[in-house]
């Protein structure tokens, strides 16, 4: 994380400039697959009852929405709420017009983990129920599921256009998420576990702290995490480029498993 150096010597002052125009700061750690079910048993997260989740992800064949910072998704919840995401990545605050607040689907968040702090802009917006499904099985276009508003929305952050007809549906990823507390820690934890197709699994566990608290909230979490013996994955994964190179390198062979 660029907090901090390996000594732990930037100022909180350093830490403030980062996420500065964030609320709020997601603090971030991949569990190595070998300890998914050890981490899964510690924090008392079962998959059985749990709201299935199923995300979808949108990018042309060699994901060149992901290199430009660039991410389209619909979530869709089994027996709750449907929506879709546009989310632009890296911005800065003072960049984003102000207009987009007035949407309560909007939001800018600065994520951070051992490597970096990146801070996003993005805009969610309600999806009938069905639609996703509709899409994904080719009844409907995908452009259906973004709204005008959502279009416009990265024109305005990047002067790029989301065009819908460029793009293919990647998913959809089995997704579980828990909120839980911990005595140890002062914020709330999220657990988030998505399945591929082909049963691969990656968990991440995170925190969310008052921008004002990022600094601590990073030492505090991560100090917690090594009490508990858990591992941080080297690589530090993140989800979204994990599923969608998964995704993409299946396009040329037949699907394995369909949705559920």
């Amino acid at each position: 994380m660029d907090v901090v150096n390996d000594r732990g010597a930037h100022t909180k002052g350093r830490a403030a400039k980062l996420v500065a125009g964030s609320d709020f700061v997601e603090i971030k750690a991949t569990i190595p697959a070998r300890q998914v079910d050890a981490a899964l048993a510690r924090f008392h997260l079962e998959t059985e009852h749990q709201e299935e989740r199923f995300i979808y992800f949108f990018d042309t064949p060699d994901l060149a929405l992901l290199q430009q910072g660039i991410v389209a998704r619909a979530r869709r919840r089994v027996g709750g709420k449907h929506d879709s995401t546009i989310k632009f990545r890296p911005v800065d605050p003072d960049d984003v017009p102000p207009r987009w607040q007035r949407f309560d689907g909007f939001k800018i968040e600065s994520d951070a983990s051992d490597r970096s702090v990146v801070r996003s802009a993005s805009l969610t917006m309600p999806v009938r129920r069905g639609l996703i499904k509709a899409v994904a099985s080719g009844d409907e276009p995908i452009g259906s599921l973004f709204t005008e508003e959502q279009i416009n929305f990265l024109l305005s952050l990047t002067n790029k256009r989301f065009d819908p007809s460029t793009v293919v549906t990647l998913g959809p990823i089995r997704a579980y998420r828990w909120k839980f507390d911990h005595p140890a820690l002062p914020w709330p934890l999220t657990g988030e576990l998505w399945r591929l197709p082909d049963e691969q699994r990656i968990l991440e566990v995170s925190v969310k702290t008052p921008a004002i608290q990022a600094a601590v909230g990073y030492f505090g979490f991560m100090g917690w995490l090594a009490e508990l013996g858990a591992e941080r994955d080297e690589a530090q994964q993140a989800k979204t480029r994990w599923a969608l190179e998964y995704f993409a390198g299946q396009l040329d062979t037949p699907a394995t498993a369909g949705d559920a």
